[in-house]
C-alpha cells in the first residue's frame, strides 16, 4: 500500500524533485506551496495526474494548514526561505518563513496526531567546523548566518516535538545541491553575469571558497533511501559529496560550457563571499554510506552537470 504524502515547498528546486521522484515510485502526493519561490512550472507536468493534487497555500496560516495536511503519512517539508544571503539585510524573513513556519506544521501534525516528518536541513547549522569533513555530531553548532540559525532551532523544535509528542523525523542536513530548476545560488549567478557581460565575470570573495556540491539528483535518491533504511526517533544524516570545489574552479567550468574564451576574472576581496559565508565546507558522509548508500556524483561532476541543465545543453 502506497504513502499519502504533503510536500510543503514541493514547487520549489528540491522540493519538485522531490516531488518528481515520489510520484514516480506510485505515492500519493499533495504540494502544499505559496508559490513565494516555487513555481508552477515544476509541477504542471503533475496537475493532471489523479495521484497528485497541489494546494496554494501559506504555512503561516495554521488553520488552514491543519485541513490541508490531514491524513498524509507523512510530510516531507522544505517550505522555507532558501536564500542565506537575505538574512543579512532582512532579519525577519528566516524567522517567520523557517522557523515559526516549521512551528506551525509541528502543531498541526500534533492536532492531526501525525507523526513522520522529513525536513531539509543545511551544512551552515555547523557554522565554521573546526573538524572537516564534519560529521553529524559535531559540536558545539555555532551558526554564522540568520539562515544556519534559523533551521538549527527547526532542528531542535522537531527533535523535541518527537520526543514529547511521540513523532519520528528525518534531518538532512545538506551540502550544496545543484541541478535543474535551481533559482539562485553561484551557478545561476555566474551564468546571469556572464550572459549580461561575456568578457569579465566578478567573484565574491577572494574566489578561494571551496565546498561540496552534490546534483539534486543524488539527494533526492539519498532522502528516500535514508527514510527507507533508518527507524531512529530523530534521524540526522549529512548529504554531500566526498570532496569539494571552489568558487574560482566553478567560474572556470562556466565559462568553459558557455563557450567564452578570454574571460577576466574579479574578485571583491576577503575570505567570504558575503556576511556569514562559510569558507570552507565538507560535510563526513560516512554515516550513510554505512546504511549502503553512495554519490553518484563528485563536486565537479555535479557542477557541470547543474551547469549544462541551467544551460539547456543536453
Amino acid at each position: 500500500m502506497k504513502n499519502k504524502i504533503i510536500v510543503t515547498g514541493g514547487a520549489g528546486f528540491i522540493g519538485s524533485h522531490i516531488v518528481d521522484k515520489l510520484l514516480s515510485n506510485d505515492n500519493e502526493v499533495t504540494v502544499i506551496d505559496n508559490l513565494s519561490s516555487g513555481r508552477m512550472e515544476f509541477i504542471e507536468k503533475h496537475l493532471k495526474n489523479p495521484k497528485f493534487k497541489f494546494i496554494k497555500l501559506d504555512i503561516l496560516d495554521i488553520e488552514k494548514l491543519k485541513k490541508a495536511i490531514r491524513g498524509a503519512d507523512t510530510i516531507y517539508h522544505l517550505a522555507a526561505n532558501p536564500d542565506v544571503r537575505l538574512g543579512a539585510e532582512n532579519t525577519k524573513i528566516h524567522l517567520e518563513q523557517n522557523i515559526i513556519a516549521t512551528y506551525n506544521l509541528l502543531e498541526a501534525m500534533r492536532a492531526n496526531k501525525q507523526q513522520k516528518i522529513v525536513f531539509t536541513s543545511t551544512s551552515t547549522v555547523y557554522g565554521e567546523a573546526s573538524i572537516i569533513p564534519t560529521p553529524e555530531n559535531y559540536g558545539p553548532l555555532i551558526p554564522i548566518s540568520l539562515y544556519g540559525a534559523s533551521k538549527l532551532a527547526c532542528e531542535a523544535l522537531i527533535t523535541s516535538y518527537c520526543h514529547t509528542f511521540d513523532m519520528k523525523s528525518w534531518i538532512f542536513r545538506f551540502a550544496n545541491i545543484v541541478g535543474e530548476r535551481s533559482t539562485h545560488g553561484i551557478i545561476v549567478d555566474f551564468i546571469n553575469k556572464l550572459k549580461n557581460n561575456p568578457n569579465s565575470l566578478e567573484i565574491l570573495g577572494d574566489g578561494q571558497q571551496r565546498k561540496s556540491y552534490l546534483h539534486v539528483s543524488d539527494c533526492v535518491d539519498t532522502i528516500l533511501f535514508a527514510v527507507e533504511n533508518s527507524n531512529e526517533m530523530a534521524n540526522i544524516f549529512n548529504i554531500g559529496s566526498n570532496d569539494t570545489i571552489n568558487s574560482t574552479e566553478i567560474g572556470e567550468i562556466v565559462v568553459s560550457e558557455m563557450g567564452l574564451k578570454d574571460v577576466a576574472f574579479s574578485y571583491t576581496g576577503g575570505k567570504r563571499g558575503w556576511r556569514g559565508d562559510v569558507p570552507r565546507m565538507l560535510l563526513s558522509i560516512e554515516k550513510l554510506q554505512k546504511l549502503g548508500w553512495k554519490p553518484v556524483h563528485n563536486s565537479k561532476s555535479s557542477v557541470i552537470a547543474a551547469v549544462r541543465s541551467t544551460l539547456g545543453i543536453q
